[in-house]
Formats: structure tokens, sequence, C-alpha cells
């Protein structure tokens, strides 16, 4: 039973650190995340699975970061349980980007794995396709509160700074007569 509490802390706890103290934050103030993960002229199989770009590999010990974390924590619970949910996180992270593969998500397996919340290849494609939808690594539940976050904090942003500076040297200044 401590494999299974272990596990899930470490899926549930580290989907939880790595949405809101990594994921949330690339996507309102830094670059590395987009740049790497959202680039469209890559192959995000590739990104997810193959790559060996510094920057990459970055972003990926980055998110996985929070995992590792609680995974320690855990390990007093369960080592056990705590490398098993490492194991199946980075196993869901390459099974999340097989879309690219023409992977679909048999009916079945959606029909279990939809009810849990775990995110679907076919959800994180969404996110690759649209960067401001479908939060969360692993569960879904995070996508809502990691909206609700963004606008919150959107005034904050990269894009919002960037966008009123441009403003703000395009903005005509009266000339005097």
């Amino acid at each position: 039973m401590h494999i299974v509490g272990a596990l899930l802390i470490v899926l549930v706890v580290g989907d939880l650190g790595s949405t809101f103290l990594y994921h949330v934050p690339q996507h309102l103030w830094f670059t590395l995340h987009l740049r790497t993960h959202h680039d469209r002229r890559r192959s995000y199989w590739d990104h997810a699975v193959l790559s060996r770009d510094p920057a990459i590999l970055l972003d990926g010990i980055l998110g996985a970061l929070p995992y590792l974390i609680v995974a320690a924590g855990a390990a007093r619970l369960s080592w056990q349980g705590a490398l098993l949910g490492l194991l199946l996180g980075q196993l869901h992270v390459w099974w999340r980007h097989t879309t690219e593969l023409g992977w679909r998500t048999p009916r079945p397996i959606e029909a279990i794995l939809r009810p849990l919340q775990i995110v679907l290849p076919e959800d994180h494609d969404g996110h690759h396709r649209n960067p401001e939808v479908e939060f969360g690594d692993i569960f879904r539940f995070y996508d809502a509160p990691a909206q609700a976050l963004i606008s919150l904090l959107a005034p904050t942003s990269r894009r919002t700074r960037n966008a009123s500076s441009r403003r703000r040297r395009t903005k005509r200044i009266p000339v005097r007569a």
C-alpha cells in the first residue's frame, strides 16, 4: 500500500509542481519552454524523446525537477513507489508525444483514462498546436487552475510587456506648430 501511495504522490504532487512552478511561469515570463517545446518547425516526438539539443534537454530537466524533488520526499514512504512514479511519469512523457507518429488512443483505453483526468496524447497534441490550452503534464484537472492563474498574472507577462512597449513606440507624438 505504501508503494501505491508514494507512486500517486510523485505523479499528482509532481505534476502540480511542474505545472505551477515551471510550465505556467515559462508561458508567462520566460522563453526556454516556448522556444523548445512549442517550436512548430521541429518534430515534438524528436523533442520529447530523441533530441540531444542542450536547450531541449534543459527544458525537460527543469520540467522534471519538481517530480524528482517530490520523489525524494516520497521515497521515505516507499522508495519503490517513488521510483515507479518517476518511471510511469517518464513513460507518460513519451506516450503523450506519440500522435505525431500516428498513434490514436483506443476507445477502451480512453474510456478508462478520461474519468481519471489523465492527459492523453491527443490532449497534449492540442497543447503543442495551441500553447494557451491543455495545461498539466499528466493530469487534466490542473488545466483550469493553470488557465485561471495565467489570466490573473497576464498583466505581468512577457507578452503583455512586449505589446505595451510596442504600443508606446508606435504611438504618434503630436507635433506642435
